[in-house]
Formats: structure tokens, sequence, C-alpha cells
């Protein structure tokens, strides 16, 4: 590892991620103000997928997004990579306008890799994809993607696996160790690009190898870069998730919070969000935290509704 310390460096990505100078950060206490010695809330941004969760006539232009999130007071936007319309420097352009316009920032992008696969070939072109999806955040002035590790594959449809809460058996003739070996080497070689373009890689306990807290800091702990991090999800931890939130939350620089108004997609979690404050706000968690709604209330009430429980926990 470099000179910058993981947790030198975490304190201060926690405040470009949120916004915020960094002036001043070593003799400030993170979230606390010099002033008046009071913690400030965490901004809370909107993901686009909120508005369309894979339903039929969803599929709102990112501009549309941003303009309807500013409209029902989110500080920011976070962008999912698939519900871009185009990737034209002309419309990367036109949507940091737009945000600007709006007064709102672009905080996040989720992006769609594997690097679960014993073929090399394939994990080069999911490396090579990372690296220009890096290259767009870059463009869009935006800090921070979301990576996935990947999955095996042996569930079938992702209806299956969220069937079997998320569990599939490994490939026939290889370990988790292999898994992991290629997901860290893949990780590995996008980071000169993230370094290069100060967009941070976010690792979300998102299926697959991290779908546990233990293989989400294995992978982050032996990469042991500044530019990996994680990116946490209050929705994929489904069983006890408070104390492996709380595991993870050392390491955390930009959250997802699900709600599940109209009962969830594939499941439904009752998340206690004044706890889960608390959990983040003990380690000093000062980052983004973006709602991802996702459940089958029509979102246009379903997400001020969110909206206003994560006011009242992160505040």
């Amino acid at each position: 590892m470099n000179s910058i310390g993981r947790r030198d460096f975490f304190g201060g990505v926690c405040g470009v991620a949120a916004g915020m100078a960094l002036a001043g950060c070593s003799s400030i206490s993170k979230g606390e103000s010099s002033v008046s010695g009071h913690r400030r809330g965490n901004p809370i941004a909107l993901s686009t997928y909120s508005f369309w969760r894979f339903k039929d006539g969803l599929k709102l232009p990112i501009e549309q997004c941003i303009d309807e999130a500013a409209a029902m007071g989110f500080d920011g936007v976070e962008i999912l990579h698939i519900q871009m319309e185009k990737e034209t420097n002309e419309y990367l352009q036109s949507l940091k306008r737009r945000a600007l316009v709006n007064g709102i920032d672009l905080c996040g992008m989720s992006t769609h890799q594997g690097f679960v696969s014993p073929d090399k070939t394939k994990r080069q072109a999911n490396i090579d994809h990372t690296l220009k999806t890096i290259d767009l955040a870059y463009k869009l002035g935006i800090p921070i993607i979301r990576l996935n590790t990947g999955r095996w594959g042996t569930s079938g449809s992702f209806d299956e696996l969220m069937a079997n809460r998320g569990i599939e058996p490994v490939l026939p003739g290889y370990t988790e160790d292999d898994g992991f070996k290629w997901v860290i080497d893949s990780i590995e070689k996008c980071l000169p690009a993230a370094q290069k373009a100060g967009v941070l890689l976010g690792l979300e306990n998102h299926w697959g190898l991290a779908r546990t807290a233990e293989g989400l800091l294995r992978i982050v702990k032996a990469v042991d870069s500044p530019w990996l991090q994680v990116l946490l999800d209050t929705g994929n931890f489904l069983e006890d998730p408070y104390d492996k939130l709380e595991q993870c939350a050392p390491y955390t620089v930009f959250m997802q919070a699900k709600t599940y108004y109209g009962g969830g997609l594939w499941y439904t979690l009752d998340l206690d969000y004044p706890r889960i404050a608390r959990i983040m706000q003990k380690h000093n968690f000062r980052g983004w935290v973006s709602l991802e709604f996702e459940g089958n209330e029509d979102y246009r009430t379903a997400i001020p509704k969110s909206l206003t429980v994560l006011r009242s926990a992160f505040t």
C-alpha cells in the first residue's frame, strides 16, 4: 500500500463523496462543525433505479429522473448505468448541465460486471467494461462507481437466485478460493485507471462472493487500496442484517438504502433506519445515502415517503 493510510484516506474521501471541503479535516472529527460542534446530516440521493425497477414502461430517461429527484427534494442522483440512453460526450455533458440547473449532484454510478469466471477472456471483457464506466463517471464528474463481484451462474435466472436467498453452488471443478482470486486480480487491474480518474470503486454486498460481510471484506482487505472501499446496500443482507452492516461500516464510503412500499419485488425487509443510522454514525460515516426503492407501490407516492424516512433517520 502507498504512503496514504487507509483510515486517513477514508476520512478525506467521505468528504469528497458528500461534496464537502476537505480543509481542516485533520483537526475536526468527521461530521462535526468547527463552529457549532454539531454533526451534519448525511446527504440523501435517489438512484434512478427507483423509478425503473426493471418494470415495463418505467425506464425513465436520466434527464427526467434528475428533474423528478430535484422536485422531490433529494440532494443528489445516483445513475444506473444500464438506464442511460447514450454514452456520447454530448449526452454526458447535457446530464451534468441538467443536474447543475436543478441544483442537484451526480454522486454515484451503479455499474454491472462479473469477474467470477474461469474464462480469462470473459474476465478481461468485464475489466474492459469497468474501465469504460470509470471513464464515463470521470466525464460526468461522478466520484464513485458501484462494483459487483459477479456470481457463479449455477442457479440460472436471477429470480431463481432470489428464491434461494442469493445462495448458489460453486461451479463444478472450482472452489470459492478460485473465485476470490479472479475477483481480486480483476479489481487490481482496474485500480490504476480509478486512481488516475479520481473515481472510487465501491464494492457492493450484491450477491456473488460479496453476498456475506466476510466475503465482501475479504476482497477489500486483500486489495488493500484506498481506491477500493465498500458500497453498502442495506437490503442485501437478508438475515440478521444489523451485525453485518456494522462489520462493514468502517470501510463504507457510500450507502444504498432499500425501501419496499407495496411489497418487495423479490422479498421485503423491515429495516429499522434509525438503528442503521446509529450504526453508521458510530463509525463516523458521513457520506451519501442513496435511496433504492424496490417495492411495487407507485413511485410517485413511495419515493417521497422513503425520503421522509431517510431524512428523519440520517439527520
